[in-house]
């Protein structure tokens, strides 16, 4: 139940503020600004993911999962270029 309110909680932080921005980057080929890679990385890698697999269930966006974790892994050097 925890785990499902977490996800949940983390679902509308990000949506309000950055999710357009991460789901551009992840299913198109935009850019993210740096301080929605900021919000991503303070989110945690777990609801980053959580938020992308539960768009991504459709079986055609499957392939996208590698851009997920190209943008973390983007997101975490810009974040910690900043802090």
């Amino acid at each position: 139940m925890a785990n499902n309110m977490s996800q949940t909680f983390f679902m509308f932080i990000i949506v309000s503020l950055c999710a357009l921005d991460i789901i551009g980057v992840v299913f198109e080929s935009e850019t993210i600004p740096n301080a929605c890679c900021h919000d991503l990385v303070q989110e945690g890698k777990i609801c980053h993911d959580v938020l992308i697999k539960y768009i991504a269930d459709i079986p055609h966006l499957i392939t996208k999962l590698k851009k997920r974790d190209d943008l973390w892994t983007h997101c975490v050097s810009v974040d910690s270029q900043t802090a």
